[in-house]
This record gives C-alpha cells, structure tokens and sequence, in this order.
C-alpha cells in the first residue's frame, strides 16, 4: 500500500506528476493539471496507469531526497547487488511537457526494470502502441505520448517494458513526451541537459530568498529550529510554485482529485482548480517572502476570473478562468484504498458562498496596499462587487466549507462580508478613491452589530459557526486576522478557547464537527484540516500564548512527510495524511504563520489589520474602536 505522504511532487508549473517511494509514477495528467490522467493507479491499482522504474525485484527506496531547492527528486535502492539512483523530473516547459528519468549507478552491477503502462482518460482507454527508431509511440484519439530510450523494449501484458544493468558511472535516460496525435514526432530531449536545466531553472527561482528568524523569538531560542523552519518554508515555496499554472498565474488548491478526506468515505472531491478564497493568504505569503512577480501574476488571474457580472461570481475557475466546471464520476476507479466515488469536477462552483466577495476585495485590497499597479478598471470592478456585497450580505450561504447542506447565516460569511466592506472604506480614505463612503461604512457598521448579536454564544463567551447555532468552526479564529475584533477582545479569547476545547484532536483542529446538526449534508467522517492548526497557532500568537503557538507549529511540521510536502488533511487516530497533495493552502499556512513566529513579520505590519487595529497594538493615537462598529 502507497499512502499519500509517500509520494513526492515533481513538475513543470503547467502539471504535476506524484511519484511513489517504490519508484512508480502513479498520476499524471497531461498536457496540463486538469487534463484526464494517463497514469491513474493513485485512484485504483496499477491497471489505470503507472510508469515504475527500479531494481528488479525491489519495493521501497532506501532513501530519497529533492536536489537542493529543486523539483529534481533522487531515490536510492541499495540491493544485494549495489546500489542503484532513479532521478525524476519535469523540465521547463519548451512547447510540449516532458518527463525524464534518469537510471544511474552507483556500486556494484543493478538490473533496472521500466514498466510503462500508459492508459488514457483516468485509466480508461489504452492506446495503440509501435515502435519507433528511438522507442514507442503511444496513440488514443487525440493524445500521443513518445518514449524515448536507448534500453530496448518489448511487449507485456499490455505495457511497455524495458530493463537495463548498470554499474558505477553509468547513466541511463528515459524520456516521455506528450503531444497531440496529429503532431509529428516531437524534438529529441537531452535527458542530461534537461536535468541541469531544471536544477537551474528552480535554483534562480529562490537564489535571493532568504529566510531570517529573530534570534530573540521563540523560534530562535532553541537550537536547530531556525534550520527547521527555514527548510519548511523554502519547500513550501517550490511546492506553492509547482502548483502555479505558469501561462496564467493562477494556483492550483492541489495537484490531485479524489484523495479522501477519510479513508472509505464519500468526501472526495476535484482539487485541480483555482479558489478565490486562497487569493489573501496566497498574496500574504507570496508578498511576505519577496515574490512580488508571481505574487502579481496571481492577483492578475484573479482579476480576469472574476470579471463580468458580480452576480456570476464563483468561488472558483478553472487554470485559464474557465468557469463551467461540471462535475461528474468516474464508476470504472475504485478510488483511493476503496474511497469512492472518484470525482472530475467540482459542483461546489455553483454555490452561493458570501465570504467569496470579501476575499476578493481583501486580495485585491492588500496587492494595493503592497503596491502591486493596476488600471481604473480595476476599481471599477470591485466597486461592482462591492454593490452585490451590499445586496446580497444578508442571504444565507453554502459557507466557505463548501456544505451540501442547507445554506445558513455562517458567522464567518458574514464577517468577510464585512470585511470586504472595510477595505472599499480603507480604499477611499487611504487611497483617495472615488466611491460612496458613508454608505459603505454604515453597511458595514451594520454587519458588524448584527454578527456580534446573532453570532456570539454569550453563555459559552464564543462565536458559533452559524447564527444560533451552537456548533463551533475553526474559521471563526480569523475574525481578529481581518481586523473585526482585536485580538485582545475577550470574545477573541474566549473564541480561541472554545475552539480548542470542543475542535482539537491530538493537537490538531477540525473544521467543525461533522457529525454535529448535519450541517454538510454528507454522511461519513473527515481528518483534522491542516490549514485550521496553522490558523490556531496564529490566534495563539495574536493573543500571546505564543509558547503554545510555537508547539502547536512544531506539531505542524512533524507532518510534513520526509520531502516536505502536507496534504489538506490528517488523521490524528491513524496517523496518516488524508486529501488531495500537495495542498496549496496547507503550504500557504506554513508561509504565513512561520513568518508570523519567527519575529520577521510584525504583528503591527499585518496587512489582514486596518489602521486604526494597528495604532491599537502599537498603543498609538487612533486606536479606538470606530472601525468596529456598534457592539
């Protein structure tokens, strides 16, 4: 059994390939991230596609490893004959997607087996294949994939299969090339230029980051925890940039569909689009890190995705801003470990979820308040948005759970209601925009009231989920990130509290409890959501606790999986990760919130805090409660 932490990521920024510890590259979709998969064996066996190259005979890889700050994985089997390296990687892209592998020896004489098992849209069609001077040529409909290799080939039980013996020294390339069918053979690849292009490509990626952590912070205080950290972070970053469509700057939530929530469970969802809700957190962490291209690129996605009629806004868009995402099944999958159905698609795109409008106007806010330029039309948009907000705020949603229950007044809608709110107000009176900034302010001075009246368990000293509801949600710790209460708000505090009594599990946080008032319409369990923990150890900082933030970060990072990669969830019983990998939004949160605890990123400089919260922590003029509205 393959589980997920026991994959690794490598890629092109156009689509992604997971490959296996056992050397097996068990999903790729091509030519992009949401094409229909050629190697589908993640979601049932290896009989929907896999391409495995290792030692004959052998399972797992002693060790493995990413190249420096790279994209390039290494894995290592050491056999009764010697020791053998497999090296993975996507270059570049120069037209058409490539991957290469590359077999070198190391010690002793290794017989290497390849068995490519290419099978077409999820593992249900299987191409004609012929040989060529230079391999294979694989056909179906309107896909070709080419293998070339200098290791002979033949025939078996409808795959591809190669094998080669090599010693110290030796090296050995495999290279697969998409390309539509009607295209003629593509360019020869160099296998050994690629890989030093790739090293180069991804090394000038992060040649200036750099990472500082306050040796006075508690991060700093313990011996080989700035290293940890430091390591995460950049990981986080090459995974994030992985993940980045690179002709249109838009993030992909992950590299997968259908990995579950919960092992055997129906909460399998298509993750290979763009969330609106990930633009701040996205931009705070790009923006945060010096990333201020693709930081750019990703606000400029957005802004096309969402242009048009604010009443059509969805919560997501395919890589390029295709809205129509129409979701379907696959029956022929049996799903990961028998978790089904498997799903191609998403549904969630034709709810109604409030918190959308905010986060947008939050993103867009903060991209101009890091000086990121825009055009007039931009304003535009977002006061059209801003008129919708302002019709709309009182309806109920779907959450941004995304719940196939009834739609309800969520708490956390609400306050990015008002938050979108908030920062049209900052717009005009920081930015000197045009726009009716009375109304603005009292719409939302009026949201505000309200949430503090309908969505505040006075008898508990915490907000619910939903108005009178007595559930709680995680996504009720970024009320005081946003700005809508300061952190030191006894309602703040007693929020952190409550959410950690009633939502913690072995250290880590659940969205909510699924099982409580059927509020998702779906049967079945789930795992702690990884992105809430790191939400915790923010409001835990925020509050000073910042002791058990650091803990609860530590935590964090001992489920990274050995080549640094965090899936959406975790199953604290089974102690396993859960979801589709890697998770963008995972990553996010380690960005951020290792900033936020490691002393290089203020508390008085979060760009989530309006101006008048800002004097407040600084113990300045200005600091009273005008932008709170009437409580």
């Amino acid at each position: 059994m393959t589980r997920i932490e026991d994959y690794a990521l490598i890629g092109d920024t156009e689509t992604a390939a997971l490959v296996g510890r056992d050397g097996s590259v068990d999903w790729l979709c091509l030519p992009r991230f949401d094409s229909p998969a050629c190697f589908a064996a993640l979601l049932d066996d290896e009989r929907a596609g896999h391409w495995r190259i290792a030692p004959v005979g052998a399972g797992h890889a002693t060790r493995r490893r990413y190249r420096g700050d790279t994209l390039v994985l290494e894995q290592e089997w050491d056999t009764p004959d010697g020791t053998v390296r497999v090296v993975d990687l996507m270059p570049p892209r120069d037209g058409l997607p490539d991957v290469v592998r590359l077999v070198e020896g190391v010690s002793g004489r290794v017989r290497v087996r390849s068995a490519l098992r290419l099978r077409h849209d999820y593992g249900s069609v299987v191409p004609w294949v012929r040989r060529t001077p230079t391999g294979v040529r694989a056909v179906a409909g309107p896909d070709a994939v080419h293998l070339d290799t200098p290791v002979p080939l033949h025939g078996e039980d409808l795959a591809t299969i190669g094998e080669v013996e090599v010693g110290p020294g030796d090296r050995v390339p495999f290279v697969l090339t998409h390309a539509p069918s009607w295209h003629p053979h593509p360019r020869h690849v160099d296998a050994f230029r690629a890989l030093d292009e790739t090293v180069r490509f991804w090394e000038g990626w992060l040649e200036d980051f750099t990472f500082t952590v306050d040796p006075t912070s508690p991060a700093g205080r313990v011996p080989g925890r700035s290293e940890r950290w430091t390591a995460a972070v950049r990981r986080s970053l090459v995974l994030l940039k992985a993940l980045t469509y690179g002709p249109t700057g838009g993030i992909v939530a992950a590299a997968t569909t259908s990995l579950p929530e919960w092992i055997g469970g129906v909460r399998n969802w298509d993750y290979r689009y763009c969330w609106l809700r990930d633009a701040t957190f996205t931009l705070q962490a790009l923006l945060g890190t010096g990333f201020v291209e693709e930081a750019a690129a990703w606000r400029e996605w957005l802004l096309r995705a969402v242009a048009g009629d604010p009443a059509r806004l969805q919560i997501m868009y395919g890589l390029d801003g295709t809205r129509r995402l129409q979701e379907y099944e696959l029956p022929w999958l049996r799903g990961y470990e028998g978790s089904s159905p498997v799903r191609v698609g998403n549904a969630a795109a034709d709810q109604f979820q409030l918190d959308t409008w905010g986060e947008v106007l939050d993103g867009l806010h903060l991209g101009r308040s890091a000086g990121l330029e825009t055009d007039d039309t931009a304003w535009d948009l977002q006061k059209a948005l801003l008129d919708h907000l302002e019709g709309h705020w009182r309806d109920p949603d779907n959450s941004l759970w995304e719940v196939r229950g009834e739609r309800r007044h969520f708490v956390h809608s609400k306050v990015l209601a008002w938050t979108g709110l908030d920062r049209a107000v900052q717009a005009v009176e920081q930015f000197g925009l045009d726009g009716p900034v009375d109304r603005w302010r009292r719409t939302r001075d009026e949201i505000h009231a309200e949430v503090c009246a309908r969505g505040f368990d006075a008898d508990r000293g915490t907000f619910t989920q939903s108005y009178g509801s007595r559930g709680l949600d995680s996504a009720t710790l970024l009320i005081p990130q946003v700005g809508f209460l300061p952190w030191d708000d006894e309602r703040v505090v007693g929020t952190v509290d409550a959410v950690q009594r009633e939502l913690l599990r072995d250290g880590f946080l659940l969205r909510y409890d699924t099982g409580a008032e059927g509020v998702d319409g779906l049967p079945g369990d789930e795992g702690a959501f990884l992105a809430c923990t790191f939400w915790l150890a923010d409001a835990l900082h925020g509050i000073s606790r910042t002791d058990e933030a650091v803990d609860a970060f530590e935590r964090l990072l001992g489920l990274c999986n050995d080549v640094g990669m965090l899936s959406e969830e975790w199953d604290p019983r089974a102690g396993r990760q859960l979801g589709n990998t890697p998770q963008a939004f995972s990553h996010v949160g380690l960005v951020n919130t290792a900033r936020h605890l490691s002393g290089s990123h203020p508390a008085d400089l979060d760009p989530h805090l309006t101006a008048a919260h800002r004097a407040r922590r600084r113990g300045l003029p200005g600091g009273g409660s005008a932008e709170r509205g009437p409580v």
